[in-house]
């Protein structure tokens, strides 16, 4: 009979594998965390523990935020604020080469700052910005790589569902988390913006001027977004002030944004109803995940694998910059196998152990905060890397007369300005840890 530790690497090999043959990442972690568990102590133990598991995951107070947040993103997306952010953008940013496509980017950034989700910000705006982007002819490439990059920005910039989730993996403060995560946000705005520039100077006829909109139709635009702004003032500004906390933060999120749709006429019951049942489906998902994953961590805390791996690296005497390298290459690999949630609920209890170890000149809490940022930015590049790219598969659903290859051919060049904005996060930490070090 193997020892409890080959049993452990029999598991993950065993969990890789299915979920390369695509079997649910929930299904998978709970039946490899069960199934190795009962393996190593006997059934008795495994039932003892699920008597009393998932009341105590699903008891934490700090997971009421995700349903909320969840609840605001579905119904802002039902109401048309993709809409008024898109168009409010596009008036202002049109009349420059490859204008709509940085439209598109800026009304997805604004878009994932209601949704906290990088899928849901690529499926609605897809559906908004891609007539817009043929309409003006560019090419099928930039415009279906541009809103599969632009997407990418909502698993980032706050309230972001994945970072909530990391912060509670890590036991981090999420109104930290949620304040390192702005600048580095913007940052990728601005990148995405400035390689759509490079991109149509390099390429011409990629990306065609739009053109500039009247006075009256640049203001009636602008105070189109006005709500928008002020929602998200709202609720993450009285977070950053210290008013309340995530939770009433996010109810007073999905009050505000469901009462601006009841007042302008835009929400009815069937709204509601749906957006209700796709925070059910949704909550419902994640929380089946953080149930495997607590499984799976029981299973493999037993069998030593996380501690066997932290124990060779740190005996393996490289620095500490080429492991983290190293993980940075390891959550590429995942990102072609399974969504960004996913990986960051599997993966960072086996790397974080591994990094908490390492010396990069910061104290324990910054660290949390650093290397979650890092690798919130690896797992958007996980959305657009070959050969799944999730982003990719939903505009490709979006714009099925487009070959896929040509999204990822569009998606390469902000995939390059993804590498520098990790690069730039490594070498200057002082950008992720300027607003959290403010709030202090």
């Amino acid at each position: 009979m193997m020892d409890s530790f080959a049993l452990g690497l029999a598991g993950l090999l065993a969990l890789l594998a299915l979920i390369a043959i695509r079997v649910p990442v929930a299904y998978t972690m709970i039946l490899v965390g069960i199934v190795g568990t009962m393996l190593q102590t006997g059934p008795a133990i495994v039932l003892n523990q699920l008597k009393d598991l998932a009341y105590a995951q699903f008891s934490n107070y700090d997971l009421t935020v995700l349903p909320m947040f969840i609840l605001m993103g579905g119904l802002a997306a039902r109401i048309g604020l993709s809409s008024d952010l898109f168009r409010g953008a596009n008036a202002w940013l049109g009349r420059f080469p490859g204008g709509v496509a940085m439209a598109a980017v800026a009304a997805c950034a604004g878009f994932g700052a209601l949704s906290g989700s990088s899928t849901a910000t690529a499926s609605t705006m897809g559906q908004v910005a891609l007539p817009e982007l043929r309409r003006y002819k560019f090419s099928p490439a930039l415009a279906t790589g541009t809103v599969a990059a632009g997407g990418t920005l909502g698993i980032l910039i706050p309230p972001s569902v994945v970072l909530i989730v990391y912060a509670i993996i890590v036991e981090a403060n999420i109104v930290t988390m949620f304040a390192a995560a702005l600048l580095p946000g913007i940052l990728a705005m601005v990148l995405f913006i400035a390689t759509i520039a490079v991109y149509v100077w390099a390429v011409p006829g990629a990306g065609p001027t739009g053109h500039k909109v009247p006075r009256d139709e640049l203001l009636q635009a602008t105070l189109a977004i006005i709500p928008v702004v002020v929602i998200f003032g709202i609720v993450i500004g009285g977070i950053y002030a210290g008013i309340y906390n995530p939770t009433p933060a996010a109810a007073i999120g999905v009050f505000l944004v469901g009462a601006y749709g009841i007042v302008r006429g835009r929400l009815d019951w069937s709204g509601f109803r749906g957006a209700l049942l796709e925070t059910a489906r949704t909550s419902g998902m994640i929380f089946l995940i953080l149930l495997g994953a607590e499984l799976l961590k029981i299973f493999m805390a037993r069998a030593g694998v996380p501690q066997a791996a932290a124990a060779a690296l740190h005996d393996s005497a490289l620095p500490a910059l080429a492991i983290l390298v190293m993980i940075i290459v390891a959550f590429l690999i995942l990102g072609c196998l399974m969504d960004s949630l996913s990986m960051v609920i599997l993966a960072i209890p086996f790397f974080w152990p591994i990094v908490s170890g390492l010396e990069f000149g910061l104290g324990p809490q910054e660290l949390k905060i650093w290397f979650g940022i890092i690798i919130l930015v690896v797992v958007e590049l996980g959305l657009i890397t070959p050969p799944v790219g999730l982003n990719v598969f939903i505009i490709n659903s979006l714009a099925p007369d487009v070959p896929m290859r040509e999204t990822f051919k569009g998606v390469m060049p902000f995939f390059a300005s993804e590498i520098v904005r990790v690069t730039l996060l490594i070498a200057f930490p002082g950008i992720t840890l300027l607003l959290p070090r403010l709030l202090q």
